[in-house]
């Protein structure tokens, strides 16, 4: 049977483009500034790579850091260089890859289902909650989902038989394959492999040799390899030894390149045995329930999930079989997994796919899970009406952070700064809280009554509008997450020897705005930077107390920036007298050893 690709409609694929542009590229260009921690990590690194001409290894303040893989630091340092070391320049990479994904789940809608289908596909993956929240810091997960759906779509379309173009299709699978090795390592060949081995046993083609033929798995490795092969040679020949196959790890070891990648980042980290331990885990029920949150409103009509006919063997319910196994295996992997909130991002496409068939095929029910989206948007307008009401004739001295808690063993999960919110922290938020309550009241109206082509058009609309208001809301905590303030103070301010007052990751957006390339860390050999630290040659850049006392009373100028709870520590081993405070901005202080003007 004829099963042509139902013709995309530029004018919706641009409609639903627009609508994810409307919440990402105010966010590319207004602040928050980069945040501490691995925000303004990225950005430094693909600084760093830009200047120093040494693309194979990345360094943060001299010392080798070899734990991720290289494309999004090419990606971002060639933002660089065509517009300048800026932040939004830094965020321009993650941007497109979320305007691209959107444009490949719309083409894949329309080729597997339908183009109602597509569209609706495409906005719930541009207008999602995780989506939105998952893209705020610069890591490659949004380009790496990106690369998995098109490496799957790619598998699709080689064995599809009235696809005229196998070779091309076979090729453009290893291709993103490939890529997404350079982006965050072997999750992105795993996935794709492992999706598509349970899709083919699925359908009864995992013996069939013409199967096989089509998805040319000998020139396809050849390819994969062409792509990945020669950073990983040449990362472990840089930096050796070439070759250890321990699975045990501690401090004071220093492997090289291939055992820690390979071996820590991957193996270890699977089991939950990697050193060193700056990472913490999502509870497994949590993981799963988060996606209510994720994909809202979307994830409202999942219980139609459950209407979807998996047995024909046309190419929808092949290309519904292929959802299963995409978005089953990430999740059960993760599951089993050391994983954090956004790991699942991989199976995003997957779960928009199958939800944009659902409301694009569904008949009275969908109006009835539309009103359910409708009561749920109505309650949220009353929270944030309610709490907009009991802080209205609160003052907002100051910045946010002198309304915030501390919960720092949280931190170590990607929203573990939502913890420190409390009630006198929402006067900093009058104008997100009452966008937002604009927003979920504009929505429950949309959804409530139930109209052909704008009833989901309202919910998306009202997501635009609430994610502007988390941007917003975004911007009031600038302060307290990312070190802006101190370092354009510091840029200012008379030349003189920075010593941080933890390890790199706390004031990592110091480095960045301030244009240091080389600072000293008191008390911060731990975590990401210890393991490179035991590498020969590496700069010893590590204070214990006795040397920092040296730096201190030292002629020449010092500056040192700390965190407000180690204020004081910090002034009883140096000598209040010795510790002029300079300037203050999200809890952290901007210190020097002798008088500044």
């Amino acid at each position: 049977m004829d099963e042509a690709m139902e013709r995309p409609r530029l004018t919706r694929l641009a409609l639903a483009l627009s609508l994810a542009a409307l919440i990402y590229v105010p966010a590319m260009f207004a602040p928050p500034h980069l945040m501490d921690d691995v925000d303004a990590v990225q950005a430094q690194i693909a600084r760093n790579m830009l200047e120093s001409g040494d693309w194979v290894t990345a360094r943060l303040d001299g010392v080798p850091y070899l734990e991720k893989a290289p494309l999004k630091y090419w990606m971002i340092a060639c933002s660089y260089a065509v517009f300048g070391v800026h932040d939004w320049a830094a965020r321009l990479p993650v941007v497109l890859s979320v305007l691209a994904l959107v444009a490949l789940v719309y083409w894949i809608g329309c080729w597997a289902f339908s183009e109602k289908a597509g569209f609706l596909a495409a906005l719930v993956i541009g207008t999602s909650i995780g989506t939105f929240l998952f893209t705020r810091i610069l890591i490659p997960d949004i380009t790496l989902t990106f690369t998995i759906a098109l490496a799957i779509f790619a598998m699709m379309r080689a064995l599809d038989e009235q696809e005229p173009r196998p070779r091309l299709w076979a090729a453009v699978m290893a291709l993103s394959m490939g890529t997404g090795l350079l982006l965050k390592g072997l999750i992105a060949l795993v996935f794709p492999c492992a999706a598509g081995f349970l899709w083919l046993a699925w359908t009864r083609r995992l013996l069939d040799l013409s199967a096989w033929r089509r998805l040319r798995p000998f020139s396809g490795t050849l390819l994969i390899l062409l792509v990945a092969a020669p950073w990983h040679v040449l990362a472990t020949l840089r930096n050796p030894p070439y070759f250890e196959f321990s699975m045990t790890s501690g401090p004071g070891q220093y492997r090289g390149f291939f055992w820690f990648y390979f071996f820590n980042e991957h193996i270890l980290r699977f089991l939950n045995r990697r050193w060193p331990r700056d990472y913490n885990t999502v509870p497994r029920h949590l993981f799963w329930l988060f996606h209510l949150i994720w994909f809202f409103p979307w994830s409202a009509w999942l219980p139609g999930l459950a209407r979807l006919r998996l047995q024909d063997d046309s190419r929808r319910g092949r290309t519904l079989k292929m959802l299963v196994c995409w978005a089953g295996f990430v999740m059960v992997f993760f599951t089993f997994s050391t994983t954090q909130e956004y790991y699942s991002m991989p199976a995003y496409p997957a779960i928009a796919l199958a939800l944009g068939l659902v409301m694009a095929e569904g008949q009275g029910w969908v109006l009835k899970l539309a009103r359910a989206v409708s009561v749920i948007a109505a309650a949220a307008c009353v929270a944030a009406a309610a709490i907009l009401a009991a802080v209205w004739n609160l003052p907002a001295p100051g910045d946010i952070s002198r309304s915030l808690t501390q919960n720092p063993e949280l931190y170590t999960l990607s929203l573990g700064h939502m913890g420190d919110l409390t009630l006198a922290s929402f006067a900093y938020l009058k104008l997100p809280l009452a966008l937002a309550a604009l927003a979920f009241a504009g929505g429950a109206a949309a959804c409530w009554k139930h109209r052909p082509g704008t009833t989901l058009l309202g919910a998306a609309l009202m997501m635009v509008l609430f994610l502007n208001a988390a941007r917003l809301a975004m911007q009031v905590f600038d302060p307290y997450l990312s070190s802006y303030p101190i370092a354009e103070k510091l840029r200012q301010s008379p030349k003189g020897t920075v010593i941080f007052g933890d390890q790199y990751y706390v004031f990592s957006s110091v480095f960045f705005y301030a244009g240091l390339d080389r600072a000293l860390l008191w008390r911060g050999r731990y975590h990401n930077l210890e393991y490179g630290s035991y590498a020969p040659g590496a700069p010893d850049v590590f204070l214990d107390d006795d040397e920092l006392k040296a730096e201190w009373e030292k002629p020449q100028l010092a500056w040192m920036i700390v965190e407000g709870p180690k204020l004081e520590t910090v002034e009883a081993l140096l000598g209040r007298d010795r510790v002029h405070r300079v300037f203050e901005a999200g809890g952290k202080w901007l210190l020097a050893n002798r008088a500044v003007e």
